[in-house]
């Protein structure tokens, strides 16, 4: 009887790298020279540039639906050459590799902790002079690399009490004396305005939505109202959304990240 069949673990990449350069593909270059069987998903490398709160909250959506063994490689680096750290993290959602700078806290705040390490442990970085510039290149694709092959997470650097790591602020919704508040946390390629207030806050009744001069009632299809027009509903990202059907709600009101939305019962 064969042995039943193990894959090795996937990794995922998120970069704000884009696609006219050659910097994201050289990332894959280097962890197929370290792990040549490794199985690679591209995320988005769309992100605007130095954009840490819309990789947070990209990286937040999409971690749910992986392999709980996925390595999660997510550089969106503004500080890279700083005294800012790199990581490696291991939650119940999968490892997170990248630099310290915020753009786990969405991961953070819904899967649990159970180790975290600086990587301070050249020898699973490239053997080369390592550049100020791109520590994507050359420290956090090899540490994802070696993690695919099995090298245990302890042996990439010191370890660090999870409390410690920077996270972003405002993604916890607030109570107020008539419902909660909540922030923009993410704008998609529609220009659907998303928020931090999750579906578990509004079950049952009816709800009344305000941003900006729009109050909107609660909904549940864009096509509820006509072409043009906005809405208020739960996206499939499971957190409430402002959009404008057929349209971009994000463009006609000028929505910026951290924007604020407030949810009321009717």
């Amino acid at each position: 009887m064969s042995a039943a069949f193990t894959p090795a673990p996937m990794i995922t990449l998120l970069t704000d790298f884009g696609y006219q350069d050659s910097y994201a593909g050289i990332l894959r270059g280097i962890i197929f020279q370290i792990n040549p069987t490794a199985t690679i998903i591209d995320l988005t490398h769309g992100i605007a540039p130095h954009d840490c709160h819309a990789a947070m909250f990209q990286l937040r959506q999409a971690t749910p639906y992986f392999n709980p063994q996925t390595i999660h490689l997510a550089v969106v680096d503004p500080g890279v050459g700083s005294s800012r750290r790199g990581l490696a993290i291991q939650t119940s959602q999968g490892v997170l590799v990248g630099p310290d700078n915020g753009i786990f806290t969405g991961v953070l705040h819904q899967a649990q902790v159970s180790q975290a390490v600086e990587l301070t442990n050249p020898d699973y970085w490239l053997p080369l002079e390592i550049s100020t510039t791109f520590h994507g290149r050359d420290i956090f694709a090899p540490v994802a690399a070696h993690l695919s092959l099995g090298v245990a997470l302890g042996s990439f650097g010191n370890p660090i009490d999870p409390a410690a790591l920077i996270r972003l602020p405002g993604l916890e919704p607030e109570q107020t004396s008539v419902g909660w508040r909540g922030i923009v946390q993410g704008i998609d390629h529609f220009g659907n305005v998303i928020s931090t207030l999750p579906k578990t806050l509004c079950q049952g009744g009816t709800w009344m939505v305000q941003y900006q001069a729009l109050t909107l009632p609660l909904m549940q299809i864009y096509s509820e109202v006509s072409p043009d027009q906005p809405i208020a509903l739960i996206g499939s990202h499971g957190w409430l959304e402002i959009a404008i059907n057929q349209g971009s709600a994000a463009q006609i009101y000028g929505t910026r990240l951290g924007d604020t939305i407030y949810l009321y019962p009717a």
